[in-house]
């Protein structure tokens, strides 16, 4: 895809399943890529991986709920290894509770890593594109939940509806600036998070046959099928988008 060559990106929750796979893929096209993760070794294996492959990689290993010490690594980033051009919010987490069965700290956590972080370092990313007029690309990573709900996440689900909204308002207040705002809606997707959720459901095998009856295109989706709208919405070839919402899901949604 046209202008991702040598351009910093930052991948939050690199070391994961979209986001591992999100890294390498900008790697792939030339792309210098900052592994963000909270787990160290996690971010370090895929820093190893995309080097093995002749790639340009660091780790940013940093708690993204703690405001002022994400505001440090985006500068010691900046510093160290070049000024962000794309910011890719991937970061996140949830587990399956009912609503009535969920306490205030359960809330707290998932507001905390869902939305929170999402606003911890776009702001100091977002400061710098705009200091330096450069036309900058921010890729959100919200959830068909946030678009339509679901059953058991939904303090997740408005923590994603929110994150689907600051991109609409951030697409507005800095058009201006050249810099795009956009957000991809995964589906059902295989990865980590995925599992603990319907370990926490029960009669998890049950769930995946209904998840998996549920999708048009008949299969759950990868890892691997989200970084190409994920790279094209970073892309050049994306500069006239800005404020939209799409959705990877095999079908599961269509929503207009």
């Amino acid at each position: 895809m046209r202008g991702l060559k040598g351009k910093v990106v930052v991948v939050t929750g690199g070391g994961g399943g979209i986001g591992s796979a999100t890294c390498r893929r900008f790697a792939e096209e030339g792309a210098r890529v900052v592994v963000a993760d909270i787990g160290a070794a996690a971010a370090d294996k895929v820093v190893a991986e995309i080097k093995a492959t002749g790639g340009d990689a660091i780790a940013m290993v940093v708690d993204l709920t703690d405001h002022d010490a994400t505001a440090a690594a985006v500068a010691q980033v900046e510093a160290g290894f070049g000024p962000i051009d794309i910011l890719v919010n991937n970061a996140g987490w949830d587990l399956f509770v009912p609503f009535l069965k969920s306490e205030p700290d359960f809330w707290t956590k998932i507001i905390d890593i869902n939305l929170r972080a999402v606003l911890n370092i776009t702001k100091p990313v977002l400061a710098s594109m705009v200091a330096r007029k450069v036309p900058g690309r921010v890729v959100s990573i919200g959830s068909d939940a946030g678009r339509v709900g679901s059953s058991g996440e939904a303090v997740y689900s408005a923590c994603k509806a929110g994150v689907i909204a600051f991109m609409k308002t951030l697409a507005r207040e800095h058009a201006r600036h050249g810099i795009t705002f956009n957000a991809v809606c995964p589906g059902v997707t295989e990865t980590a998070m995925l599992e603990s959720f319907m370990d926490a459901a029960g009669d998890k095998e049950k769930l995946r046959t209904a998840f998996t009856r549920a999708v048009p295109l008949g299969r759950l989706g990868k890892p691997e099928d989200l970084p190409g709208a994920i790279l094209f919405l970073s892309s050049d070839d994306a500069a006239f988008i800005t404020g939209q919402v799409i959705s990877v899901s095999g079908g599961l949604t269509m929503h207009g």
